[in-house]
């Protein structure tokens, strides 16, 4: 049986993709295309993915409630990996329906279709913004997440929610993953890599918030789909340990229900993360140094230690290796 993998346009979706059909794996991959950023980039994605005999692209918007329960009886795929969301922190604050649209309509429709058509287990995105207004670091599962600083992270919090209830009354094994600062080949043309590298080698300054002041448990890639493609096969179970009266958020007694970091599990300094960029490009940025934006947060921290414990593995890949991996790609793909 196929694994449904949505969002394999986009930066993660389409490594797991290519991860999972190197292993021999079928791939149904789903995802709309939208102009969120530059589809000739999501396109190109699909370019590599489209030559495997093992894939199956389907244009669909997880809003499409009929087309997805078509789509889940006709192929009944065992695994879904849900990775199909309206990215982004600043963008939320600007465009709050592409969010209620994409992650809380698509998802419960997500949810109801694995229900009806008996999927083993579904694997979805969520994020590090979960932990919100959260200064109690590094962050690990079982914290309160309460205090959301955007509508993006409210989203993705209500999404684990929503799991949970699907997980309690219907038996679906669900596993929800906590992405810290995702970056590498391939990556997003919003992200902080990706706009200041273009930035720098055009010779245009770049913004830096909250006055350089932050910091990131930035993660490459590889470590994030080594991490997924582990997971996705061991089915969310109970947690005999959980206690009704102290009862921990990342996991539940009463249902197949887990949350996992995914991060790298060591904070970097935004301005150490800069000078590295620029000491790869062999090019110094001019910066605008501005005040924090709205809705996000000075620093990011993740203990890895649930991811360890089930999978056995634990992400690897520093930032000196994962920039100048992106930059070689950068500089390949764009000619410069």
């Amino acid at each position: 049986m196929p694994i449904l993998v949505t969002g394999t346009a986009g930066f993660i979706g389409f490594h797991v993709a290519r991860r999972l059909l190197a292993r021999g794996e079928t791939v149904l991959g789903l995802d709309v295309v939208n102009d969120y950023y530059d589809t000739r980039l999501k396109e190109a994605r699909l370019d590599i993915l489209r030559q495997e005999a093992g894939f199956t692209e389907v244009r669909m918007d997880l809003a499409d409630r009929d087309g997805l329960m078509n789509l889940l009886q006709t192929h009944k795929p065992d695994r879904v990996i849900n990775l199909a969301a309206q990215a982004g922190v600043r963008y939320s604050v600007e465009n709050p329906f592409a969010y209620v649209d994409s992650n809380l309509v698509g998802f419960v429709n997500l949810l109801e279709g694995c229900k009806r058509h008996g999927v083993g287990h579904l694997v979805y995105a969520s994020t590090s913004s979960v932990y919100g207004a959260n200064a109690a670091m590094p962050f690990h599962e079982g914290q309160v997440t309460a205090h959301q600083m955007s509508l993006y992270a409210a989203t993705k919090k209500a999404n684990e929610v929503m799991a949970h209830s699907y997980a309690h009354l219907h038996g679906l094994p669900c596993t929800g993953l906590r992405f810290f600062t995702v970056y590498g080949p391939w990556g997003r043309p919003d992200m902080a890599l990706f706009k200041w590298t273009k930035a720098i080698l055009e010779g245009r300054s770049i913004d830096v918030y909250n006055n350089g002041d932050m910091s990131r448990d930035f993660t490459y890639i590889d470590d994030i789909v080594e991490s997924i493609v582990r997971i996705v096969d061991i089915p969310a179970t109970p947690d005999p340990s959980w206690r009704a009266d102290d009862p921990a958020t990342g996991t539940s007694g009463i249902a197949p229900y887990r949350i996992y970091n995914i991060g790298r599990g060591e904070p970097q300094a935004l301005m150490e993360y800069l000078r590295i960029i620029e000491d790869t490009l062999g090019r110094k940025a001019e910066i605008n140094f501005l005040p924090m934006q709205m809705g996000d947060v000075a620093a990011t921290w993740a203990d890895t230690s649930a991811l360890e414990k089930a999978t056995g593995y634990k992400p690897s890949v520093g930032i000196d290796v994962g920039v100048r991996r992106f930059v070689e790609w950068y500089r390949a793909y764009y000619g410069v």
